[in-house]
């Protein structure tokens, strides 16, 4: 293992929740052992670069209500697709060599599991996206 692959592995967050099983999938296992702590340490930039698209596209996201702006979230990261590949080399900037090697085999799959988790990461933190918090950020 390379010095990179091994210091990316060390600065990644721990998830005790996660549960690993013989008889559980190789997409399911990459999911818990690399896409959730990946998603998990980028956390923070997610934040940010959605607050960015936001303010990219008009601030309409503001003008929705609770119910809308989840589906907004959910619908940028489906539809645009130059702002889901940028979520996707978030992630993957951060793989090992041998995660990459892994990932490649089953991109496609792996890239619906990587935006879901991306999804419900911003929706659950949907009251950072309130116009206020945006301004004091800036």
């Amino acid at each position: 293992m390379t010095s990179r692959d091994q210091q990316l592995l060390a600065i990644r967050p721990t998830i005790s929740s996660i549960k690993i099983s013989d008889n559980m999938s190789s997409d399911e296992r990459f999911q818990n052992l690399t896409l959730r702590p990946v998603i998990k340490l980028q956390n923070d930039l997610f934040i940010e670069v959605f607050k960015n698209y936001i303010t990219k596209h008009k601030n309409v996201f503001y003008d929705l209500n609770t119910e809308r702006r989840l589906h907004y979230i959910d619908n940028a990261i489906h539809k645009d697709i130059k702002f889901r590949n940028s979520l996707k080399g978030i992630v993957i900037g951060q793989f090992t060599t041998e995660e990459y090697l892994l990932y490649i085999k089953n991109s496609s799959a792996l890239n619906k599991r990587m935006m879901n988790i991306v999804i419900q990461r911003l929706q659950s933190s949907i009251q950072l996206f309130e116009k206020d918090n945006v301004l004091l950020a800036v």
